[in-house]
């Protein structure tokens, strides 16, 4: 089996906030297909001055998040819409 790293397929950010979508490939009922899944996050530095990163939001990161996941969503909607035309 191949170590085959899977890459974002994008990226939304706002400050340290950030909305990363996924794109995955699964198997039910013996057929092949693709969906998309989401990772909320923040990054920063520790009392080392080292990036670390963490899904747990502050109050004050919430409007971010909610800007993030709002275009997240749009781009996986207009995808979705190309795809099906």
């Amino acid at each position: 089996m191949e170590n085959q790293t899977n890459m974002p397929e994008k990226k939304f950010s706002a400050g340290a906030i950030s909305a990363t979508i996924w794109s995955n490939n699964g198997q039910k009922d013996g057929k092949e297909y693709n969906f998309s899944s989401l990772s909320l996050g923040r990054c920063y530095k520790d009392k080392e001055g080292k990036w670390q990163n963490t899904n747990n939001l502050r109050v004050a990161d919430l409007p971010k998040a909610v800007v993030v996941l709002s275009k997240a969503y749009e781009y996986l909607v207009l995808k979705e819409n190309v795809q099906a035309q």
